[in-house]
C-alpha cells in the first residue's frame, strides 16, 4: 500500500506540476534528463515561469509562507530525490566519519569569509518547519526539517552590496560523471524565513539518502531548487563563469530557473 502521507499534486497546483505529472508522475532520476529535452516540457516550463514569477514578486508578501503542516501529516518515510549516496571517495571519506571533518565554506562576495563545521551550525538559532516537497516528476511528500535559516549565515559572512545570488556547490556528481550538483537562489530567497540550510529530518540527524550532512529547504521552490549534499556556498552577482551559465545543474539542460510555487 503507498504511503498515505506520499500524495500526488491536486488540481489546484500551478500548470507546471499538472504538464510534468501528465508526463510521468512516478519517473525516476534518469526521467529528469529525458523531461529536460521534451519540447511539450520545454513550452510548459518557460510559460510558467515567467507568469509564476511575476505574480508571487508582485502580489505575494516576500515574506508570505509556504503551507506547514501537523506532525500527523509527516510521512513515515521521506522519499529522496536525485542522488541517494554520492559515489566519490571525498565525500565517502566524510560519511566514513560521521562529517566530523566536513566543513561548508562560504565566500565569494562576502566581506568575511568562514567556514562551519556542523557542530558550528547546530549551534547557531534553529527553525523546525513541516513542510510539503514538491517533486518536478510529478510526485508530493511532507517532512520535518530542522536547520539554521540560511539568512543568519549570510549575516556572518556579510554579503557585499553587489551580491545578487547564492550558489550551492554540491558533492554529487549527477549520474557518475564529472559535473557536480550546483543550484542557485536569489537574495529574496536566501533571506526567506524558511529558506534552511537542514541539518536534520523527521527529528534525527539527515539521513545521506537526503542529502547528510547538509541540505538546502527553500520551500516555495519545487524539489530541483533544493541542493543535498552542500559543501560551499558562493555569492555571486552572475552565473556566467558558473558552469554552463544558467543558475543550476537542471537548468543548464533547459529547466528554468525560477521554480517557485
Amino acid at each position: 500500500m503507498p504511503d498515505s502521507k506520499l500524495i500526488l499534486p491536486d488540481r489546484r497546483r500551478r500548470q507546471l506540476l499538472t504538464g510534468l505529472g501528465a508526463l510521468g508522475a512516478s519517473a525516476a532520476l534518469t526521467g529528469c534528463d529525458n523531461l529536460s529535452r521534451n519540447e511539450t516540457v520545454q513550452n510548459v516550463l518557460g510559460a510558467t515561469d515567467r507568469l509564476t514569477r511575476a505574480a508571487q514578486r508582485l502580489v505575494a508578501s516576500r515574506q508570505s509562507l509556504a503551507r506547514e503542516y501537523s506532525p500527523a501529516d509527516i510521512a513515515d518515510t521521506f522519499r529522496p530525490n536525485g542522488t541517494t549516496n554520492p559515489d566519490n571517495d571525498a565525500y565517502q571519506r566524510l560519511a566514513a566519519n560521521r562529517f566530523a571533518d566536513w566543513r561548508l565554506h562560504v565566500d565569494g562576495l562576502v566581506r568575511r569569509p568562514g567556514d562551519f563545521s556542523l557542530d558550528a551550525l547546530r549551534a547557531l538559532p534553529s527553525r523546525t518547519q513541516i513542510t510539503r516537497h514538491d517533486c518536478v516528476e510529478g510526485w508530493s511528500c511532507i517532512g520535518q526539517w530542522t536547520g539554521v535559516p540560511l539568512g543568519d549565515v549570510l549575516d556572518r559572512v556579510r554579503p557585499t552590496d553587489n551580491a545578487r545570488f547564492v550558489v550551492f556547490h554540491c558533492a554529487d556528481n549527477i549520474y557518475g560523471g564529472p559535473v557536480k550538483y550546483y543550484e542557485s537562489l536569489d537574495m529574496v530567497e536566501a533571506y526567506h524565513p524558511q529558506t534552511l540550510l537542514a541539518y536534520a529530518l523527521n527529528g534525527a540527524p539527515l539521513p545521506v539518502a537526503n542529502g547528510a550532512p547538509l541540505r538546502l529547504r527553500a520551500e516555495r521552490q519545487l524539489g530541483y531548487k533544493m541542493a543535498k549534499y552542500v559543501m560551499r556556498i558562493e555569492l555571486v552577482d552572475s552565473f556566467a563563469s558558473i558552469q554552463g551559465g544558467n543558475g543550476g545543474y537542471w537548468e543548464d539542460r533547459g529547466y528554468e530557473w525560477w521554480a517557485g510555487i
